[in-house]
């Protein structure tokens, strides 16, 4: 895969996550509806932060898609918060692939900065720690 292909990906993995991010905040409350909307706001930086690096690298950044389908059914605050950590778990193999296409430092730091955010985002959402986050 190549370094664009990887930013692509991850970019991809970013627009489905604000959307499903979205529909779990909906039936959260409290301390865990501020968990969603700080990692909402996260995936909102990120896909920013990956359009800005496939602009200029002259491509056109993937766009997202109008609706997802979701892998699970969001009725209440557990299946809100077991979505969030599934999508969490997709975007760290993402950014497991991004770390090992990247080719420009600035590229590398930001999909290792996103891997550990990810891994550490799984354990705020019921998961438990992983030796090699995004390995799948």
């Amino acid at each position: 895969m190549s370094e664009i292909e990887a930013l692509q990906a991850a970019l991809a993995g970013e627009h489905a996550a604000l959307y499903g991010v979205g529909v779990a905040g909906g039936k959260l409350s409290g301390a865990k509806f501020r968990s969603a909307t700080e990692t909402f706001e996260r995936h909102r930086d990120n896909r920013d932060k990956l359009s800005a690096l496939i602009a200029a690298a002259g491509e056109t950044p993937v766009a997202a898609e109008p609706a997802y389908d979701l892998p699970q059914p969001v009725t209440n605050a557990v299946s809100a918060s077991a979505l969030i950590l599934v999508i969490e778990r997709r975007l760290a193999a993402a950014y497991g692939d991004l770390v090992e296409a990247a080719e420009q430092p600035p590229v590398r730091q930001l999909a290792i900065n996103e891997l550990l955010a990810t891994a550490s985002a799984q354990v705020v959402w019921g998961g438990a720690p992983v030796a090699l986050p995004g390995a799948v």
